[in-house]
């Protein structure tokens, strides 16, 4: 072969492989701003962080009320999660950005309203502020 037909070849290679590495997967997007929680429930913080005793009782409810659209795991792969437009939120990814009044807000409230707009019932009728921060608390565990 021609000494100048290899050069040219190994520099597309060696393009190949630069724009290659350059490409990948898109940037992921910025994740969209939480809604600021309304009054009554701007400035509220958990009273029972980081209690164990919370955590536990937060999961049973989570357990009972939440894992047929959050799933498991907490990740919006519930058995019922198929059927919801839009999907149950992964709450592994909202909870480390949520304030505390905004999780026991959407808790309390569901998401039948803009912006979100979603199924999430409304437990402020039949959980107790004890039994929702509990809720929040075990969320607050989850890694």
């Amino acid at each position: 072969m021609n000494k100048d037909f290899l050069k040219l070849l190994a520099a597309l290679v060696l393009a190949t492989i630069v724009l290659a590495a350059c490409g990948g997967a898109p940037a992921t997007p910025a994740a969209t701003p939480l809604p600021t929680p309304p009054a009554p429930y701007a400035g509220m913080t958990n009273p029972l962080k980081g209690n164990t005793d919370a955590v536990s009782a937060g999961k049973d409810l989570f357990t009972a009320q939440c894992v047929s659209c959050h799933g498991d795991d907490a990740k919006g792969d519930g058995p019922a999660a198929s059927a919801l437009n839009p999907k149950p939120a992964n709450l592994v990814e909202v909870v480390p950005n949520a304030s505390d009044a905004f999780l026991y807000w959407r808790i309390a409230e569901g998401g039948g309203f803009a912006p979100f707009n979603s199924a999430m019932p409304a437990h402020k009728d039949t959980l107790s502020q004890q039994q929702i921060w509990q809720l929040v608390t075990y969320l607050q565990s989850l890694k």
